[in-house]
């Protein structure tokens, strides 16, 4: 989905220099570039489709080109349709630069950010939003630094557990609908839609507002998604594993995680059981697995068969 200039503007507290005209265009892409080699009169591979970014260097070097050729160079990229131009360092605009600007309504924008520093965070920012996204029915909750994504068939209780832990100190990320935003190869990223944020839905109470009820310290905007808990009706002679041996896996966009099958029953705290579960994934990952060191005692004392 593109994205307005006028997005950036307000996100960097970017100010306009000239092109007022133009802050709504759209970018498209993520990608973003410094047009040095085509100040230097190369455009043959130029991407217009990308914010240029002008630093130091770029604006350093256009100085020292004679007067005419400072003129040719801007007019010549001015004249692609390029979403914004966009100076780092608060540094002075080329005259030519920005007349060459405002004659085709491309918008000159200027931040006090250092050039690698904003780019790092326009890079990040751009690729947030045009991450490939997939809505999930669940709670999203940040339990012990460990983002656990809870969940089931409606009804089965999810809400009702994320208020607990809430209640217990863990924060809230998004209720019934979590926006997942796949970033690189294994990162899931997960938000609350912005109509439904910081809200969860108690069946019997309603809309609750967690950050009214509980503080700003309840919730989280973001998490990334490192475990699933799936919560079930107990079956009556279904096999659950009692040890934790079987692993299995929930598949979101291509990406596998950890999932954890948790029957419910009257009198299970499902909130202790996903306290544990997300200490339990720290072990995991901190190499400390305690059904594999059980399974090894029993081995030690012959009791593999037996129990």
């Amino acid at each position: 989905m593109a994205i307005q200039v006028k997005a950036l503007t307000e996100e960097f507290q970017l100010r306009v220099v000239a092109g007022e005209q133009g802050i709504n265009r759209l970018i498209a892409v993520s990608d973003l570039n410094r047009p040095g080699i085509e100040l230097a009169g190369f455009f043959r591979h130029f991407s217009p489709e990308r914010i240029q970014i002008l630093g130091k260097t770029e604006l350093d070097f256009l100085a020292t080109l004679p007067i005419k050729i400072q003129e040719e160079r801007c007019y010549k990229l001015c004249s692609y349709p390029i979403p914004a131009l966009i100076i780092t360092r608060g540094q002075e605009v080329n005259s030519f630069l920005l007349q060459a600007a405002k004659s085709r309504d491309i918008p000159v924008l200027q931040t006090s950010y250092a050039t690698t520093k904003f780019i790092s965070l326009l890079t990040d920012y751009l690729e947030i939003h045009f991450a490939p996204t997939t809505l999930i029915h669940g709670v999203l909750l940040e339990v012990y630094g460990v983002g656990v994504l809870i969940m089931g068939e409606s009804g089965i209780g999810k809400s009702e557990t994320g208020l607990e832990l809430v209640k217990r100190g863990h924060r809230l990320v998004a209720d019934d609908a979590v926006e997942v935003k796949r970033l690189g190869r294994d990162y899931l990223l997960g938000q609350a839609l912005p109509i439904s944020r910081h809200l969860i839905e108690i069946r019997g109470l309603g809309i609750l507002d967690i950050s009214t009820l509980f503080g700003a310290g309840a919730v989280r905007i973001t998490e990334k998604i490192s475990l699933v808990i799936l919560l079930e009706e107990w079956q009556e002679g279904k096999f659950y594993d009692r040890l934790g041996l079987d692993e299995e896996y929930y598949s979101i966009m291509d990406v596998s995680l950890p999932q954890i099958t948790v029957p419910v029953r009257p009198g299970r705290s499902l909130a202790t059981i996903i306290e544990v579960a997300a200490m339990n994934y720290r072990l995991k990952m901190m190499g400390h697995h305690a059904a594999l060191e059980f399974t090894e005692r029993l081995k030690e004392h012959n009791l593999g068969q037996d129990f």
